[in-house]
């Protein structure tokens, strides 16, 4: 007898840098920028005799009566109240629970009192197993995966995902990083010795997102360029299937480390396969905050410098910015706003330092009696931390990031940094050299809605529709220079959501100077 299985992407505890919840948020449907990974790699690897159903909370309801036999959550640390929410009511309701993904890695501890069945680790090597068990309903209560070979990965299911409601198609090329950068859990769930998906395979995932529509694609690599002979290969068979296709390129993204900046020809490649957004995780331009934290690649060099070699390629940059290291004083809010304004870079994500499970930095602040437990530890999020900080207090370091915050994305200041961008970057050659690919994709629903969301900032008052002018002006008679203004207004009108939902946006403190700012913090010492 054939089982049944609901697998769920729950809704994240709060908005995201990247997440799409303006579009909902301002009158518009339920839509995500990233298409889910996670539960259409799993259903592309459940046998026929599994039926299996999808949901990503972001998009559709989660349906609490839906008659199945098993009931999988997988998600980050960001959805861990959301989990474990759905997962008591389901259970309450006498569904079978399972849960996997980063987070139960990670935090065992935290979810196994919530679920029926927890799954650790990467799950390839144990799926059959797992399967197996769950059909005869004689399933243990923990399953343990090690790290897998990628050439045997499923091929996504996404014909049972809502591809309509997202903006970008997401595909992952490797999994790990080489890096030892002290705050980052990636390495802690998936290694240091990078693994690599075949060519071949990477290739048929990515006809199948073609198949379904997208053309803007997310490589969800921890680092894409970090070996560089295999990204190099890889980006010259990215290349070759890109000008193959009749009904418009694809526009990738991905995550990758500063350091390659210093290779030309690396980003003369990406550029010409049509990977021209990044994210860097920049983190700060004090020097001693990353060799405390032992992120060295982005040392010993001018990062600003490092960045435009991005720009001189066509590459466009959404970088990291991290606040309250060790060797953070409490200048570094000015300093940061400095740098943000130097770099032409338009967004960032600001973020409190946060010490994850499994991270070196949560051992070292624990064993400095310096952890906050049950404290925030999501990275990315400007309004908390589990971190007491070291050379200023919690109400310094949150004072300083809303000043921040709301400095770097006051309309003024983002019209000035898109200025900026725009005089620095130069386009790609492949979009001059393939006039014709860069027409002809199918109109979707999703990106009608994300110029509408666009066109709304200009109603939110007179500095924002004064912004919206000036970037317009910018791209009025530059086609090129257009297709980046309309993801950098989109991604801010992200953010100016999710920092009104955390009660965070109060551009009047773009009227408060920096030294103002200093003598209020200190004086928050005294008294």
């Amino acid at each position: 007898m054939s089982k049944s299985v609901y697998l769920i992407n729950p809704a994240n505890d709060y908005p995201s840098y990247f997440g799409f919840e303006a579009v909902a948020g301002w009158g518009g449907q339920p839509a995500v920028k990233t298409a889910d990974l996670a539960i259409t790699t799993l259903a592309g690897m459940f046998p026929e005799d599994f039926d299996v159903v999808l949901c990503d909370e972001h998009v559709t309801p989660v349906d609490l009566d839906m008659p199945v036999d098993y009931v999988g959550i997988t998600g980050k640390i960001s959805q861990r109240t959301r989990m474990i929410a759905l997962a008591e009511e389901f259970r309450r309701r006498g569904k079978t629970v399972l849960i996997g993904g980063s987070y139960a890695s990670l935090s065992p501890d935290a979810m196994r009192p919530h679920c029926d069945i927890l799954v650790r680790g990467e799950v390839e090597h144990i799926f059959d197993q797992i399967c197996d068990d769950l059909r005869t309903s004689h399933w243990r209560d923990e399953y343990v995966g090690d790290k897998a070979d990628l050439s045997n990965s499923a091929i996504p299911k996404w014909g049972k995902y809502p591809n309509n409601r997202a903006l970008t198609g997401t595909l992952q090329t490797s999994r790990g990083c080489p890096f030892e950068c002290e705050f980052c859990d990636v390495i802690q769930y998936l290694g240091r010795k990078q693994r690599h998906k075949p060519v071949g395979h990477v290739l048929a995932e990515l006809d199948e997102l073609y198949r379904h529509g997208y053309r803007s694609v997310f490589l969800a690599d921890d680092n894409f360029t970090v070996y560089r002979s295999r990204a190099k290969e890889l980006l010259e068979a990215l290349r070759d299937w890109n000008n193959r296709q009749e009904h418009g390129r694809v526009d990738f993204s991905s995550q990758v480390s500063i350091d390659a900046a210093k290779d030309d020809e690396l980003l003369q490649m990406c550029a010409d396969a049509g990977l021209t957004d990044v994210f860097i995780g920049i983190e700060t331009p004090n020097e001693a905050s990353l060799n405390e934290t032992k992120k060295r690649q982005n040392t010993k060099i001018d990062l600003a410098s490092q960045i435009q070699r991005f720009f001189d390629h066509g590459i466009y940059v959404v970088g990291g910015m991290i606040v309250g290291f060790d060797a953070d004083g409490l200048d570094i809010f000015k300093r940061q706003y400095e740098f943000a304004m130097l770099t032409g870079v338009p967004i960032f994500t600001l973020g409190a330092l946060v010490a994850p499970d499994a991270t070196p930095l949560r051992e070292r602040m624990k064993k400095l009696g310096r952890l906050e437990e049950g404290g925030a530890e999501t990275a990315g999020t400007p309004w908390n931390t589990n971190i007491i900080p070291h050379q200023m207090t919690r109400e310094q370091l949150l004072t300083g990031m809303r000043w921040l915050y709301n400095n770097m994305y006051h309309p003024a200041a983002m019209a000035e940094r898109i200025s900026s961008f725009v005089a620095k970057f130069k386009m790609p050659g492949s979009a001059r050299q393939n006039p014709r690919q860069q027409t002809g994709s199918p109109a979707r629903q999703i990106n009608k809605e994300m110029m509408e969301l666009i066109g709304k900032l200009a109603e939110r008052g007179p500095a924002e529709a004064k912004m919206f002018s000036d970037v317009s002006a910018l791209g009025k008679n530059n086609f090129e220079a257009r297709q980046f203004l309309i993801r950098i207004l989109a991604m801010y009108s992200q953010i100016v959501y999710m920092s009104e939902q955390g009660s965070f946006w109060d551009p009047q403190l773009a009227e408060t100077k920096p030294a103002e700012l200093l003598i209020q913090m200190t004086r928050s010492v005294s008294t």
